[in-house]
């Protein structure tokens, strides 16, 4: 989905609101599908995932077609952190004992294998995308939590990965431990992705831009349309980190979170590595070197719609990074979103039990660079008919009931908003530059009123599945907090899953501006 970044209209926060790699790279200009077209594989979404498995199952020799309903990249690919490793907090541990030893050692080997492909993949195709080997750091400021540290590394190191515990980093503050995971990568994303695409086109093979999906038939063939055009294909995957026809039930298994990105300057070197802390998720990674180098400061994360004021946690990251590096200026700030499966693992194969050939890849969790590259194979995989020994820990109809009690806070979360945002409305007087979503006659109504005074008044009502959007400040967007899609003050669809944009609505009569403030 367009993920165009909706803070321009916030200029007291930090820096230029785009996202570095979006601002560093060329701008694409794919057509839009405007014909009737068969292929092999019919690929939804231009991300990591849509674009790896497409460009694999090309080198395949399939034919391949991926819709992109903006432009590729645009959407959370195009806002991430870029660290390229199987490092993926504290995780090895739990999964050992939640899905025994061979499942956690396959999760383990994809990840790592991921980063091979990658690199292979750069080298092969000389592709140039700021490409370099760096460790990896999960780090505690907390002596309480090293002991979690040492279990980590006990339960890495017994899957065969690269970890060791140290007791100092690069970082140049004090810490209380460390897991060192020697030889990850980290990448422009953008650019590497943006190499894929160019060799996914021709010989029968295509992207398409501002081609929504609009709906897909499963069958033999399948079928995909979109406004101008469709297409069947034997095989269809959905790479749009949320299934937009959600026929099983993806709403209730993915919980959707937001971070907040800034790209620094210091006065002096950055740290080398990449670094995130046990308690507050706080992150690190420099990108470049010299007077091109930046440094990317990560965290305040929290579930979509419950934010509060979004502009504060671009603040407290600041003030954060401030307290901990030689800032000299702050040049970009963005903020990302990804959904978390129930159990910690993303869902890749089989959309459903009943169409095997609609496939999913969805459920990240913050670490897409290496999971959707994990996706591209295991999906090429499946659709060659190859079998893949990894493939059953991320199969999506899997059943884990380690995820049950994560399962149950998801539906009171759903639940609580769908009830509780209705019995909970802000006044109906509405201030300069804020947004409030009231009750009317006709319904609740999303209201908010520019720097200007001017009203911009649309449904509140979500389209995915009805529950109220929440009012985002620091992007000016109207967030879901059940399942993540987002919309713009005009109601154009942001992200995903919601499919159908927030209708206009007329002015209440009683949302008279007053004051910001």
């Amino acid at each position: 989905m367009d993920s165009q970044l909706a803070g321009e209209h916030a200029p007291e926060l930090p820096g230029k609101a785009a996202s570095l790699w979006l601002e560093t790279a060329p701008a694409t200009d794919y057509p839009a599908l405007a014909a009737r077209l068969a292929v092999d594989v019919v690929v939804i979404g231009g991300g990591i995932a849509g674009l790896s498995a497409a460009s694999l199952l090309k080198e395949a020799g399939r034919t391949v077609a991926v819709l992109e309903a903006g432009r590729i990249l645009q959407g959370v690919t195009g806002q991430t952190t870029a660290k390229v490793t199987s490092q993926h907090g504290l995780i090895y541990d739990r999964l050992l004992h939640q899905v025994g030893e061979a499942k956690a050692r396959a999760y383990a080997e994809a990840n790592q294998a991921a980063i091979e492909l990658i690199q292979n993949t750069v080298n092969a195709r000389h592709i140039d995308c700021n490409f370099e080997r760096t460790e990896s750091y999960t780090y505690a400021e907390s002596a309480t939590e090293v002991e979690k540290l040492h279990r980590e590394v006990e339960a890495a190191v017994r899957l065969g990965l690269p970890a060791s515990f140290v007791e100092t980093t690069p970082l140049p503050f004090p810490v209380q431990g460390a897991i060192r995971f020697e030889n990850q990568a980290q990448f422009h994303p953008v650019k590497y992705l943006q190499a894929l695409a160019r060799g996914i086109e021709g010989d029968g093979s295509h992207v398409f831009e501002n081609s929504a999906a609009l709906s897909v038939v499963a069958g033999e063939p399948c079928g995909v349309t979109t406004a101008h055009g469709s297409i069947t294909a034997r095989d269809v995957i959905l790479a749009t980190h949320y299934p937009f026809n959600d026929h099983s039930l993806y709403a209730l298994r993915l919980s959707p979170y937001r971070n907040y990105l800034l790209g620094l300057r210091l006065d002096g070197p950055a740290p080398r590595g990449m670094f995130i802390d046990t308690q507050r998720r706080h992150s690190l990674r420099v990108h470049g070197s010299g007077p091109d180098e930046i440094v990317l400061a990560v965290g305040e994360g929290h579930p979509v719609g419950e934010g509060g004021d979004t502009r504060a946690h671009y603040q407290r990251l600041e003030q954060w990074a401030r307290s901990v590096l030689p800032v000299a200026s702050v040049e970009y700030h963005w903020s990302t979103q990804d959904h978390r499966s129930i159990d910690g693992v993303p869902y890749i194969g089989r959309a459903s039990p009943l169409h095997g050939h609609v496939h999913v890849a969805t459920g990240f969790g913050g670490w897409g660079m290496s999971n959707g590259t994990v996706a591209g194979l295991l999906l090429r995989d499946r659709i060659l008919g190859r079998e893949n020994p990894r493939a059953e820990v991320f199969d999506p109809v899997r059943l884990n009931l380690a995820g049950a009690p994560e399962f149950g806070r998801h539906l009171l979360t759903v639940a609580r908003h769908w009830v509780g945002d209705r019995l909970n409305l802000r006044s109906p007087v509405v201030a300069r530059g804020k947004g409030e979503v009231v009750s009317t006659a006709e319904g609740h109504v999303a209201v908010y009123r520019d720097e200007a005074g001017v009203a911009h008044a649309l449904s509140a009502t979500c389209t995915h599945m009805g529950c109220l959007v929440q009012w985002n400040s620091a992007e000016t967007s109207w967030d879901c907090p059940c399942h993540g899609s987002r919309f713009g003050i005009d109601g154009r669809i942001l992200h995903g899953p919601a499919q159908k944009p927030l209708a206009p609505r007329a002015l209440p009569d009683d949302a008279g501006s007053k004051p910001a403030g």
